[in-house]
């Protein structure tokens, strides 16, 4: 009886994988998997994987015994309508109905855009990889319950995206923005948070994934370049995006 209860009382969250795993990432890391738990989980925590982009996704049933969601990151674009892009903006607008915690992530924060009504395509101002500061809005309360009494007045994160909010959904609040993308993260309700950057990655996934696009002929050189550069003698604010997420998926503040 004890054991159900604990069983019962564990939070749970599930990872909606949308890309594959690169061979660094699964040498390094043992899978993206591992990156998200790392950067947004805590001790005693169950946390579940579902490979969304091979088709993978949960039973409707099982929904309400989660938590919270996040949408990964992804090499597709979220506007396209490949079967398993279709399903998973059902799958989100269940989830939205049921006001259940999202968290959308590049790709995710794209998909939540498309399911809640706004438009989405090509960036304006082209691809952008690399780290960027953002500069976080100042009349929003709702950002002082996830960092506590000291919002900061800007953040910076890893960006590696073609693709952009062009349209925001009406029932959207920006919360923040940048000199190249207008919407960088916007919440909807209590429920969904998306942000444009990578709250996850770190130096070595993001050269990582610049060395592999650079090899596959699907940059130039000068671009490979002055992404690796941002981070010569800078690193993303990782404790407090990890402190927002973690709050925005878990109401600990």
């Amino acid at each position: 009886m004890v054991v159900e209860q604990q069983k019962k009382n564990k939070k749970r969250f599930a990872l909606f994988l949308a890309t594959c795993d690169s061979e660094f990432v699964k040498k390094a890391y043992g899978g993206y998997f591992n990156v998200f738990v790392s950067a947004f989980g805590e001790e005693g925590e169950q946390w579940d994987l579902f490979r969304v982009v091979d088709g993978d996704f949960p039973d409707e049933k099982d929904l309400d015994s989660y938590d919270g969601f996040i949408i990964s990151g992804s090499p597709h674009d979220a506007f396209a309508d490949a079967d398993w892009i279709v399903k998973l903006c059902s799958l989100c607008q269940k989830l939205d109905e049921m006001e259940k915690k999202v968290l959308g992530i590049c790709f995710g924060h794209q998909i939540i855009t498309r399911v809640k009504g706004g438009k989405i395509g090509r960036a304006r101002q082209g691809p952008d990889m690399g780290l960027r500061t953002i500069t976080i809005a100042r009349d929003t309360e709702k950002l002082g319950l996830y960092f506590g009494d000291e919002v900061p007045a800007s953040l910076a994160i890893v960006k590696c995206h073609q693709d952009e909010v062009l349209e925001l959904p009406d029932s959207a609040t920006v919360l923040a923005s940048s000199e190249v993308c207008q919407v960088e993260m916007f919440s909807i309700g209590d429920h969904l948070l998306c942000i444009q950057g990578h709250p996850e990655y770190n130096k070595e996934i993001l050269f990582e994934i610049v060395d592999r696009v650079l090899n596959m002929k699907l940059m130039e050189q000068e671009f490979a370049d002055k992404a690796k550069s941002t981070m010569e003698s800078a690193e993303p604010d990782k404790d407090l995006w990890q402190k927002l997420c973690k709050n925005f998926l878990k109401g600990q503040i």
